[in-house]
């Protein structure tokens, strides 16, 4: 267990303790795709608004989006990622294998 000032810290440990190794899973894969997604836009040098004007999704919802407070739809992330020249694909996973 981390401790700072005498109060514990978010580590590892913690999140075991809070989570299941599914739904941190689930995070981290979530994380990963608007990771993907913010690098792409910015390495395009396209704004949010140039993207809201490019897939007809609102600057508003693309914010929510990449600030993970919304959970978009895949017609959403289609209208989003394409633009970007990106798309997503389904892919067997092995077992044991993680998702990321």
């Amino acid at each position: 267990m981390a401790t700072k000032n005498g109060f514990r810290v978010w580590d590892e440990a913690l999140e075991r303790e809070l989570y299941t190794p599914e739904e941190i899973e689930e995070n981290n894969l979530q994380a990963k795709l608007i990771c993907e997604l913010i690098e792409a836009r910015q390495a395009q040098e396209i704004s949010q608004r140039d993207l809201e004007k490019l897939s007809g999704v609102t600057q508003s919802a693309i914010a929510r989006l990449e600030k993970g407070t919304s959970s978009p739809t895949l017609d959403t992330l289609f209208k989003v990622l394409v633009p970007l020249g990106k798309t997503l694909s389904i892919v067997p996973i092995s077992k044991g294998e993680s998702l990321l």
